[in-house]
């Protein structure tokens, strides 16, 4: 996956900045052209020459240092990288980025690229779980960088938690992952829904569903991966979005997501329905909190919401329409429906009493139709690795 690919590796002032030397001579044996950019603390705790012999390139010290060659060295890194990986990543570095701050060569680099950012955070526990350095990955994350979680152990200060550099072998794995995937959704605007909805009865009690979102921003972090112009529109979850969406909303009810998804319809080659809509909600609303009284059961009235997918596949134009049904029996017949009723080009169907299946969980375990008349079943994997497998099967479709 990484051969011929142009990494930029940033070494920082972290102890790990040692363990850095073993990435290096990784990412060469995986096929990876590798540069390497070193901060002046950096060079406390590891020499430029170490750097230089394991990767077969000069190293990058000095904003003001005399070129190799003729041209404006950070521009040059940044344009040419595929990969722009910080690793360690201190504190400090941390804070630069995120303020935009460019005072070196190498968050000068940082600030010039377009290639993906991967930043592997390495420090004291306390700096780690620090409010203010949370907050500043969280920006970066928001902003489009990837940040690879530090391990747990024994650290070099003499603590113990979070905020251990993680053994290359590790991370060449998480860079496998994120270089390896194709760019094959570049140019798509591609609109995503997610999590449940819920429908008020009172100030303080709702109807709802178990979806928890998973699957939805699983396709959503998926898509923004393979250069899609992402929107995604969530009820209400305890996710957080994925880096590098162009739009973001939050919704509470099937109402609120029907007219969110109708206006950004005309916008999109993709719609992707993995929100699990609640199909009735109450009636009438009551203002204050219902009262349990002495009363010993109440009548809930509730009315039909707006069948949003069926809508979309009635207005449908140039649109790539994928539908998502949660079933407990007759699978395959109430998928054929569906499909047929709601004019979609696919629909991912799963049985949600099968173990590792459906709703809460990290995994799923699906079958495919196609408006063709064929029908896949997919295998029990992780929900990030379905969202790969339905975009592949997207891709391809859109091809034809």
């Amino acid at each position: 996956m990484l051969q011929g690919k142009f990494v930029v590796l940033g070494v920082t002032g972290s102890i790990a900045a040692y363990k850095a030397a073993e990435l290096v001579r990784l990412l060469k044996k995986a096929g990876a052209e590798v540069h390497v950019v070193m901060t002046s603390s950096a060079r406390e705790f590891v020499t430029p020459l170490t750097f230089q012999v394991l990767s077969g390139n000069p190293v990058v010290t000095d904003m003001f240092e005399k070129p190799v060659r003729w041209e404006v060295e950070h521009v040059s890194l940044a344009d040419r990288a595929d990969l722009f990986l910080i690793a360690p990543a201190t504190a400090n570095i941390i804070a630069k980025m995120a303020a935009g701050i460019a005072d070196d060569m190498l968050t000068s680099s940082v600030l010039a690229t377009r290639a993906k950012v991967l930043v592997v955070p390495a420090m004291n526990v306390n700096m780690y779980l620090n409010p203010i350095t949370q907050e500043n990955l969280s920006y970066l994350k928001e902003k489009g960088f990837y940040v690879m979680e530090p391990d747990e152990g024994p650290l070099a200060c003499g603590y113990s938690g979070k905020g251990r550099f993680p053994e290359p072998e590790k991370i060449l794995k998480f860079i496998e992952k994120l270089v390896g995937v194709s760019r094959d959704l570049n140019n798509k605007k591609i609109l995503i829904t997610a999590g449940p909805t819920r429908e008020p009865i009172d100030p303080v009690r709702f109807i709802s569903n178990r979806s928890s979102g998973k699957m939805g921003y699983a396709l959503a972090e998926a898509a923004v991966e393979r250069g899609g112009e992402v929107i995604l529109i969530s009820g209400p979850t305890s996710l957080q979005p994925p880096p590098g969406l162009y739009k973001y909303i939050r919704i509470n009810t099937a109402l609120e997501m029907r007219e969110k998804v109708l206006e950004y319809y005309g916008w999109c080659d993709v719609v992707i329905k993995a929100a699990a809509v609640s199909d009735f909600r109450p009636k009438n609303y009551v203002e204050h909190k219902i009262k349990k009284g002495d009363s010993a059961s109440m009548f809930l009235e509730l009315e039909k919401n707006p069948d949003i997918l069926r809508e979309l596949g009635e207005r449908k134009q140039k649109q790539f329409l994928v539908g998502f049904a949660a079933e407990t029996d007759e699978i395959e017949e109430n998928a054929v429906e569906k499909l047929r009723k709601k004019n979609l080009d696919l629909i991912v169907v799963n049985d949600v009493t099968a173990e590792g299946a459906g709703f809460d969980v990290d995994t799923n375990i699906v079958k495919i139709y196609y408006k063709n008349g064929s029908a896949e079943e997919i295998p029990k994997m992780t929900k990030k690795e379905l969202a790969h497998v339905i975009l592949d099967r997207v891709v391809n479709l859109l091809k034809n």
